[in-house]
């Protein structure tokens, strides 16, 4: 199990959720999907109920990206890490 947060265009996570884990791939109709983080990223991305967003692999145990993304949080793009509402 992988999450994926939504960021819109100010970087602010509006969504979280529940997605595939990168190492699996699967067919969506004739083409093949997944693989990796990068691929399933773009897969949400491209799905109309996300449309506008940007997606962006979150993990609990704060392995990737520095920290769980919570709605309300900021993507820092530069790092490369969801920063916390109350941090500077």
């Amino acid at each position: 199990m992988a999450h994926y947060a939504f960021i819109d265009s100010n970087n602010v996570v509006v969504k979280v959720i529940t997605g595939v884990d990168e190492t699996v791939t699967q067919l969506d109709g004739d083409v093949e999907v997944g693989g990796s983080s990068e691929a399933w990223e773009q897969f949400y991305e491209n799905q109309s109920w996300h449309s506008g967003l940007t997606c962006k692999r979150t993990s609990y145990n704060g392995n990737i990206r520095g920290r769980y993304a919570g709605i309300g949080y900021t993507y820092d793009a530069e790092l490369d890490e969801f920063i916390a509402p109350d941090e500077p």
